[in-house]
């Protein structure tokens, strides 16, 4: 549960030279062309975190969401120059105690936190939004879903070495990931050579299968109204599996629906947004949504005809949109946003993104870090219980039916 801040300007305060503020997130901030600015060219690349795809998600998953800002200039002041920006909700019964907690914005749809950080210098961009924290007396925060390797890791360690700041690291996990970084044309052209002759065999098999009635098409919408279109036939694909019985596909959740269709016009009309579709005689049989940030492809949501699921219709789609995206020079890495041992994409994503929450301390000698992060470990002890509990429910009710249907 978090608590509702009200929509008034939040504190602002000096640091050195620079100006940390943190104010409610909303469509009509002043501050719009600054932020859009630092999410063009950031340190660290983050869809969730752009303004084209955060004031959209806002609708749906905005409640009580704030924005630490660090820049040159009070953030109502012309020509501001933003260094970071982390929108975050403040927590104060997490735990089932009264302890404030900065935690970063995470919903649904929004599975990655690193804040967006000055290219130029992101050591001291990462100091001030800390130092911002703790000024407004925030002396503990969660980065959700951040990488647990590599740069922004290395980043994360640095600062915490030079603060002495605690950091503990919770609800460890990893998805695909499509890494195309320093890799050649030849590389690229070569990367699915990891598959085995087994799989290669049943790709075969399920396209000789799905073509009998008609031949397949593999096409990318890209341009606005070829986007809408797609993500029209898109809704209406996902609204007739699982999902749409469950109640939680767009086509049964309209305000989300509403979000995911702003965010694809306004990257659309950026020429960042892709919608990949596997049809047969017009009817599509799998599609996925793409957004790209520079050289970064997230590939947000995919759903398939489960009517034809006996001969593979999504693993057929993520082969073919996994060899567009190494024939696509700009691409460069491509985040599954899949959940951890996501089978379909750990087929053809040969990295893996480790990914964890961080407990930090915003500066050393918080007295109550030691309590919070025992209780961040309960919490997350109780929550694994909890699945395999249910899992094993599930588990048991699927064997009940099978023992009834014989």
């Amino acid at each position: 549960m978090t608590t509702r801040l009200d929509q008034t300007p939040g504190p602002t305060r000096r640091i050195g030279d620079l100006v940390v503020a943190l104010r409610p997130l909303s469509a009509d901030v002043p501050w719009m062309e600054a932020w859009r600015t630092l999410a063009a060219a950031p340190a660290f690349d983050n869809l969730f975190y752009d303004p084209d795809f955060a004031i959209p998600a806002a609708g749906p998953f905005g409640r009580g969401v704030h924005v630490m800002l660090v820049g040159d200039r009070p953030p109502e002041e012309a020509g501001l120059k933003l260094l970071a920006l982390w929108p975050l909700q403040v927590t104060r019964t997490r735990w089932g105690v009264p302890i404030p907690l900065a935690l970063g914005w995470m919903h649904p749809f929004g599975i990655f936190g690193v804040p967006l950080l000055d290219s130029a210098d992101p050591a001291r961009a990462f100091t001030a939004l800390f130092e911002g924290l703790r000024s407004v007396g925030l002396r503990r925060a969660m980065l959700t879903h951040v990488p647990t390797e590599g740069p922004f890791a290395d980043l994360l360690a640095q600062w915490a070495r030079t603060a002495r700041a605690r950091r503990a690291p919770f609800w460890a996990h990893a998805r695909a990931f499509l890494d195309l970084t320093a890799k050649t044309s030849s590389e690229r052209a070569s990367y699915l050579g990891h598959l085995s002759a087994r799989r290669r065999r049943r790709l075969r098999q399920s396209r000789e299968r799905l073509e009998m009635q008609a031949p397949l098409l593999f096409e990318t919408a890209r341009g606005p109204d070829a986007v809408s279109s797609a993500l029209d036939d898109f809704i209406a694909l996902e609204g007739r599996g699982w999902k749409g019985e469950a109640g939680t596909a767009l086509a049964r959740q309209p305000a989300e629906a509403a979000f995911v269709a702003a965010a694809a016009r306004a990257f659309a009309a950026r020429g960042d947004m892709r919608v990949d579709r596997l049809a047969r005689d017009g009817q599509s049989l799998a599609s996925a949504l793409t957004f790209v940030t520079r050289g970064q492809a997230w590939c947000l949501k995919i759903a398939f005809d489960e009517a034809a699921a006996r001969d593979s219709p999504g693993a057929l789609h993520l082969h073919h949109l996994t060899r567009s995206l190494l024939d696509d020079s700009r691409i460069s890495s491509a985040d599954s946003c899949a959940p951890p041992d996501f089978f379909l994409a750990e087929t053809f994503w040969a990295e893996r993104l480790p990914l964890a929450h961080i407990l930090v301390e915003t500066a050393a000698g918080d007295p109550l870090y030691p309590f919070a992060a025992r209780l961040e470990g309960f919490r997350a002890s109780a929550v694994r219980r909890l699945k395999r509990w249910r899992a094993g429910r599930a588990a048991a009710a699927k064997d009940a039916d099978r023992k009834d249907a014989d």
